[in-house]
């Protein structure tokens, strides 16, 4: 089992999303109501709606605005979404993968394809970077949840496959089926998590310089400011001293 996080860079730019309130709620709310379509609108009996709520909770979505999202997904007017995965690489052949919920097909891959081409990159075929990619369950947790040692204890009481621990927190991860088990485990022993959701994990993080990090920060910035894109991964890392850079 990892000792430190090695895939910190997914959600490094979570200064920018907290600046961005509102459509954070909104996209938290479209997957609570996919959630609740898909399943049924009890979240004890529905793990994928339970793990919406709990990240709509951890950005302190109000109570209504979660209620009015379920009750949505129960009416017959209720929106259709897709799940469609986009894959492609961004400049200096970074790869990667948008997952994004929407109601046109046709708008949403325009969107995505532009922005690609926008920032030096292009969209390839599905399936043509998600190879360099894990896809696994990872539940998170505060650094003050407990050190190092508990948290593998727990790991390994709950049946995780590895927990990678440092100063930002404790990540735990699992094989996509069994997410949803470790996270009641984990939840019975150390409470509820910060998030508990499926995600594409770099197998191996590319170095980036200044000028590449520049662009491809700026790509995934519109990707995720795009109202129908859920979630952004790619397999590149910042250097501590180039990230103060960009964001001085």
């Amino acid at each position: 089992m990892a000792g430190h996080s090695q895939f910190k860079n997914i959600m490094y730019r979570k200064g920018a999303q907290d600046a961005k309130r509102s459509k954070i709620f909104s996209k938290l709310a479209r997957e609570i109501t996919v959630a609740a379509k898909m399943g049924m609108p009890d979240p004890d009996k529905n793990p994928r709606l339970r793990a919406a709520i709990i990240a709509a909770r951890k950005e302190n979505m109000p109570k209504d605005n979660i209620d009015r999202a379920i009750k949505k997904s129960q009416g017959g007017d209720a929106d259709n979404y897709d799940e469609i995965r986009y894959e492609g690489f961004g400049v200096g052949g970074i790869a990667v993968i948008v997952e994004a919920l929407t109601d046109n097909r046709n708008r949403t891959a325009g969107e995505v394809r532009s922005t690609f081409t926008k920032h030096g990159g292009n969209m390839g075929e599905t399936g043509s970077v998600s190879f360099m990619f894990d896809h696994v369950g990872v539940i998170q947790y505060p650094a003050e949840a407990g050190d190092a040692d508990t948290m593998l204890e727990a790991a390994i009481e709950a049946g995780a496959d590895e927990c990678e621990s440092g100063e930002s927190g404790h990540e735990f991860i699992c094989e996509p089926s069994s997410l949803h088990g470790v996270r009641e485990a984990l939840e019975a022993a150390l409470g509820e998590p910060n998030s508990a959701k499926l995600v594409w994990k770099p197998q191996n993080q590319i170095a980036v310089d200044e000028e590449t990090a520049s662009t491809l920060l700026k790509m995934l910035d519109v990707l995720e400011d795009n109202d129908d894109v859920q979630n952004v991964y790619a397999n590149f890392e910042v250097s501590e001293e180039v990230l103060q850079k960009l964001t001085a």
